[in-house]
């Protein structure tokens, strides 16, 4: 088929979607118009690491977005306390309006009603502005979507348009439907304020939430996940991958949350409880204390937790020495580390040094074969793992992170990404091989993302079970962008007192994110030139002292620390990042205390943003990724135009 021919064939199938002049015309209008609307604000958000009330709240008011909008409306007709209880309202709607009906009479919320419906319509009216009617229609709940429609909507009918509005506002009331109303409108401005949600990885242990926040996710109206590496080995763990499941488990026990495993997910750890109570009766597991709590926080009790947590690592252990004689090309050989024990000495030897070990109690490890697992071991991994692969909920979020996740993203001059892009010690990109094929650069990025799809969905047993074995390689290896360090410490930081010996190398690309040079490089590599391209990057916490902002503001470091673990390094509570039609603001968050501090007393957890870039003239969506797709239609309707004209393909009968 000629070129010519084909282009016909492709005309032709597009005149069953316009199939006449006036039916094209209308969509070339239409589009073109979108083109010159402002740019939807996007927003970025990194290592989450379960914590979802904190979450929650940054993604109710779109990091300070949504008070934006209030202020912009009211910022010259309300006070300051009226500004944050419209703002509450509208993050904690059902938590507000229930805090006020406890505290007014009938005649009181009926006046309170009015006043917030009034003041939610313009924040509404006004967040709406920027888009077309037709996807402000798409974004309506569908239960009110007429009558929002109405009210946000310019009438020009002058004196009558108050008259009107005050009678459905009145009627709202009068018919009961005002709490319904206001939680429906509320839950409508942060979603036409934060056109689309960047997730950039991350959002597995430490805190509790991880479950509930892959909910919210899951409902969220436009979303993108860059993998972060304790997404992936939650991914590992739901699509059966046993290394993966023993490093959940024991994290999860390390962090004193294996409710999310029992409580949120069901996963049934009564057995590996048994085992370890049984075997590690008497052993205090001082080496296996429980990180990031207080006293009274424990989803166990604190001495059984103990005894899981050390139970569950020595199986990981094992597990991993067998994956490294399963793989012995992949560089973890050095994970192999029960071989590494003189057990008659209780010492460890590693890199040329023999450390004394703090712990030497093992009575599942046989010193002749210490990778080899007891039958009860076994048993143990087997219900787990079949446990893992039915919990329907914990599928469901691994399905949500293949389909809307990815390793990487470039979008509107941006590479985001969670960890790193492996460089040598030249700031070169790092050859990698994988299952004996080198890459390096994007080509390892995108090869490293086929894997991982490939674990849920290769058709082949043998090629699934290699690309589940690399979601383990992916989460600890010195080689994968997501981890980035030269190694994992695990056992060393458990087992041994000398602290040198717990030191992870970070890759050189740490050390040249002030470098104009490779930075510019990593942005070419991903199709992106100029100084308003950007690197997002998540998975390191910008300690005290540290900047986010790198190589004059084009690498964006977002990881400030949402996780309370990480709290004490950072002293603050995360950055987040908006990049709307004005340019791009970091913000710098304060720690979030509770939800219902929040609600009583309308405290916020945004600071002071730090503007990144700012734009003279605005952006609009032609400026954008989604411009470009935008005029490629239009010039695809523009030939399907002239082909009509020129008689070249018939319009369709009406």
């Amino acid at each position: 088929m000629s070129e010519q021919t084909s282009h016909k064939h492709y005309l032709s199938r597009l005149s069953q979607l316009y199939p006449s002049i006036a039916a094209v015309s209308t969509e070339i209008i239409n589009l073109s118009s979108i083109l010159n609307l402002p740019k939807g604000t996007e927003h970025f958000i990194t290592d989450i690491h379960g914590e979802y009330e904190a979450f929650m709240h940054v993604v109710k008011n779109g990091s300070g977005a949504v008070r934006n909008k209030v202020e912009e409306v009211y910022g010259r007709t309300l006070s300051e306390s009226d500004i944050r209880e419209l703002s509450t309202l509208i993050y904690y709607p059902a938590e507000k309006i229930a805090l006020e009906a406890s505290a007014k009479n009938e005649e009181e919320m009926r006046d309170w009603y009015r006043v917030m419906l009034y003041r939610l319509i313009a924040v509404c009216k006004y967040s709406a502005s920027k888009y077309t009617r037709s996807k402000v229609r798409k974004a309506l709940p569908a239960d009110f979507a007429y009558v929002i429609e109405e009210l946000i909507t310019e009438r020009e009918d002058g004196a009558d348009k108050e008259a009107y509005y005050n009678e459905i506002i009145n009627a709202i009331i009068r018919t009961g439907q005002a709490d319904d109303f206001i939680i429906a409108m509320s839950e409508l401005i942060p979603r036409l304020v934060v056109d689309r949600l960047h997730v950039l990885g991350d959002i597995y242990d430490r805190g509790d939430g991880a479950a509930d926040i892959m909910d919210l996710l899951s409902k969220h109206h436009c979303l993108d996940i860059q993998w972060g590496n304790h997404d992936i080995v939650w991914m590992g763990a739901a699509a059966g991958q046993v290394n993966c499941i023993a490093n959940v488990i024991r994290v999860s026990a390390r962090y004193g949350n294996l409710g999310t495993l029992e409580d949120d997910y069901g996963i049934n750890l009564l057995p590996l409880a048994i085992f370890a109570g049984r075997v590690y009766g008497d052993d205090k597991c001082s080496c296996f204390e429980i990180k990031g709590k207080g006293p009274g926080d424990y989803d166990l009790d604190l001495s059984m937790n103990m005894k899981i947590h050390k139970a569950i690592s020595i199986i990981q252990f094992k597990l991993d020495g067998q994956y490294a004689a399963k793989h012995p090309g992949m560089g973890v050989d050095d994970r192999d580390v029960l071989s590494h024990i003189d057990f008659k000495n209780g010492t460890f030897s590693e890199d040329g040094k023999t450390y004394k070990l703090l712990d030497t109690n093992f009575p599942t490890v046989d010193p002749e074969n210490p990778n080899v697992l007891t039958e009860e071991e076994k048993e143990i991994m087997a219900r787990l793992t079949v446990a893992f692969l039915r919990c329907k909920r914990l599928q469901d979020h691994a399905s949500l992170m293949v389909n809307k996740g990815s390793f990487y993203k470039t979008m509107n001059g941006n590479l985001l990404y969670h960890g790193c892009m492996p460089l040598d010690e030249a700031g070169e990109f790092k050859e990698v091989s994988i299952y004996g094929e080198i890459l390096k650069g994007k080509a390892l990025y995108d090869r490293l993302d086929t894997y991982v799809r490939k674990a849920f969905v290769a058709k082949h047993e043998d090629e699934r079970e290699r690309s589940k074995d690399l979601l383990w390689w992916i989460w600890c290896s010195a080689d994968s962008p997501l981890f980035g360090k030269n190694r994992m410490a695990t056992f060393e930081r458990y087992f041994l007192a000398d602290e040198e010996s717990h030191i992870e190398k970070k890759n050189p690309y740490y050390s040249f994110l002030d470098n104009d040079q490779v930075v510019s490089r990593i942005l070419k590599e991903f199709g992106l030139e100029g100084e308003r391209c950007h690197i997002i990057n998540g998975h390191v916490p910008v300690k005290k002292g540290e900047q986010p902002m790198r190589c004059r503001g084009r690498v964006l470091i977002i990881d400030g620390g949402f996780s309370k673990a990480y709290q004490g390094q950072t002293g603050i509570a995360g950055y987040t990042l908006t990049f709307n039609s004005f340019g791009l603001k970091l913000v710098a968050h304060e720690p979030f205390t509770s939800t219902e501090d929040a609600i009583r007393t309308g405290a916020d957890i945004h600071s002071g943003p730090v503007l990144v870039e700012q734009y003279i003239k605005q952006l609009t969506v032609g400026d954008t990724d989604n411009g470009q797709e935008l005029r490629l239609q239009i010039a695809e309707l523009e030939d399907l135009l002239s082909a009509y004209r020129n008689g070249v393909i018939p319009e369709k009968e009406s």
